[in-house]
């Protein structure tokens, strides 16, 4: 698993050990310059990851892109290991106050510097941006993790400069080879380092190599995608007691007074996570997902949804539908139930129209009948999983996952035992029904602010679909990005319904009663949708159904890996 902290955690584990003299910046420097010295040896260019024979560092060529920081600092040491190394460096600075011994560590060592703040300089802009693009590494190192908002200035018009130029000669020459290797110094320069928003102009890293711990922006979206290889340097930072002063004092709100701000499942925490069938249990015991999906115009859900609860290994699956489309569903996976009975968990609105969608429409009367059976079925489901229904009526409470339609239905508060799964716009058309003025891009813009904001408002976890998916719980904020941009897919978002609804239903009593547990399952169904996606078709386009049918090898996979620590029932 990774942890990532918030920059006010990280400093304040940092401040016991600069109080006791710890040479923080220069172990940082050592390690950033080792990691620099294999990436040029593997001749890593234009995002390669390797693959050449291994070069020699006489001649590399490597500009340091300085701030006034401590990550320019870091930066300007590591120039100096590299330039004693036969590395040419140059370090181009954008502020009038770099690191003074690190800049005169660099001079020694060789290095030349460019200081872009003198104004004869600044007249021979396109000859800077041609030096630092004919590279062969670039380290960016403008701003430390205590800087918000967009990159200003002489910064912010260098990189927007930069990442317009290297953007535009990848898409001339169809791929980014003979590009320099970018590699970000703690988080590339202009990220929201607490919230992974993108507020202005950031020069997309190949690799960020961070210190003592991850930072929030390098895991959430749309940050992440900007991070590269994320490598972590291990400075002995004390993050026991990293709440301090920490999450509250940034975008992301405090869970707690100690612990990380976000987190990211890695494959060997599936297999703790994953229910593995003993030799006593039955198809009751593992797990009864009911479904309500899909209508006749849109069966394929319902289908979809169905498909990966049963290939992702559930006990037993319960559709709950129109009598047409539980036909089609029942032809394509025989082993459904279309019958009522009791549940361990609800895989609830995939393929069914939003309320204020049906009333629009103007079809004929059997459609419109079909869709407001399913809205009651979902009302009946959402009343049992809110506790809204007295159990010697209904039932115990259980977990739900809420999708599509369904999110127009729900209640005004909510257990986080229920799972909202909605893309952007669902979670806007879902804010603005409560009173909030967002649309699809605040949402894209700022993820974690909105999926936090759903959190708050419904008492719901509340999992935001996306490259990079998020989720919001009661204790913790997980991000996952493991998964294709071929997973965006029509069908997709219903697959990820039936996935997450059969891991509710195994974990079904323990989800009621842990409240972070439900959060924890719908990271592991992120990831494991995401391996799917890849398994799919690695490397090519995906259907929907492809990605259902690949689950049993990817659980199959990652039970295998984490033999020994899997979970049995």
């Amino acid at each position: 698993m990774i942890e990532a902290f918030t920059a006010a955690q990280v400093r304040a584990a940092e401040e016991p050990l600069l109080a006791r003299g710890a040479p923080l910046m220069e172990r940082a420097a050592f390690a950033l310059a080792t990691v620099v010295v294999q990436d040029l040896r593997r001749g890593r260019r234009g995002g390669s990851d390797g693959g050449a024979p291994a070069r020699r560092l006489a001649g590399a060529r490597a500009v340091l892109l300085v701030g006034s920081g401590n990550n320019g600092g870091d930066a300007l040491f590591a120039g100096a290991y590299l330039a004693r190394r036969g590395v040419a460096v140059q370090a181009v600075c954008t502020s009038g106050r770099p690191h003074a011994d690190g800049l005169s560590a660099l001079r020694r060592a060789g290095g030349r510097v460019l200081d872009l703040t003198a104004p004869a300089e600044l007249a021979r802009w396109s000859h800077v941006v041609d030096t630092v693009l004919a590279a062969d590494v670039v380290l960016d190192g403008l701003v430390g993790i205590g800087a918000t908002g967009a990159l200003r200035g002489v910064a912010g018009d260098l990189v927007a400069a930069l990442a317009d130029e290297l953007a535009g000669r990848a898409a001339r020459a169809g791929s980014r080879a003979g590009l320099p290797w970018v590699v970000a110094v703690d988080t590339p320069s202009g990220i929201g380092v607490d919230d992974g928003s993108v507020p202005g102009p950031v020069l997309p890293a190949d690799r960020t190599v961070t210190f003592g711990a991850h930072k929030p922006g390098l895991l959430l979206p749309p940050a992440t995608h900007l991070a590269g290889v994320v490598t972590l340097v291990d400075l002995d930072l004390d993050l026991g007691l990293a709440g301090v002063g920490g999450a509250g004092s940034g975008p992301i709100e405090p869970v707690g007074p100690v612990g990380a701000a976000v987190r990211r499942l890695e494959r060997a925490d599936v297999a703790r996570l994953w229910p593995v069938p003993g030799s006593t249990d039955q198809k009751y015991t593992r797990g009864v997902l009911g479904v309500v999906a899909g209508t006749p115009t849109f069966p394929g859900a319902a289908v979809l949804a169905v498909s990966a609860a049963v290939r992702a290994g559930v006990g037993m699956v319960r559709y709950r539908g129109p009598d047409d489309v539980a036909r089609v569903v029942v032809s394509a996976r025989p082993e459904a139930v279309p019958a009522e009975g009791r549940v361990q968990a609800w895989a609830l609105g995939s393929g069914v129209p939003a309320a204020e969608e049906r009333a629009a429409l103007r079809d004929g009367g059997g459609v419109r009948s079909a869709e407001a059976g399913q809205h009651e079925r979902i009302r009946y489901a959402l009343a049992v999983a809110c506790g809204v229904l007295a159990e010697d009526v209904a039932g115990p409470r259980v977990p739900a996952v809420v999708d599509a339609g369904a999110l127009s239905l729900l209640p005004e508060r909510c257990p986080p035992s229920v799972v909202l799964t909605p893309h952007a716009g669902e979670l806007a058309g879902l804010l603005r029904a409560r009173g909030d003025e967002v649309d699809r891009e605040d949402v894209e813009a700022r993820p974690l602010r909105w999926a936090r904001r759903a959190h708050d408002l419904t008492g719901a976890t509340v999992l935001l679909k996306g490259s990079a998916t998020v989720v919001v719980g009661p204790e913790v904020t997980w991000s996952q990005a493991d998964g294709p941009a071929w997973l965006a897919t029509a069908g997709s978002g219903d697959v990820l319904t039936g996935l997450l609804g059969a891991l509710l239903a195994a974990h079904g009593e323990r989800v009621v009663h842990e409240p972070g547990a439900a959060a924890e399952l719908a990271a592991a169904a992120a990831l494991v949708h995401g391996l799917a996606g890849t398994r799919a078709n690695p490397g090519g386009p995906v259907a929907a159904l492809d990605v259902a049918e690949a689950l049993p090898g990817v659980v199959a996979a990652l039970l295998h890996e984490g033999d020994g620590t899997r979970h049995r029932r």
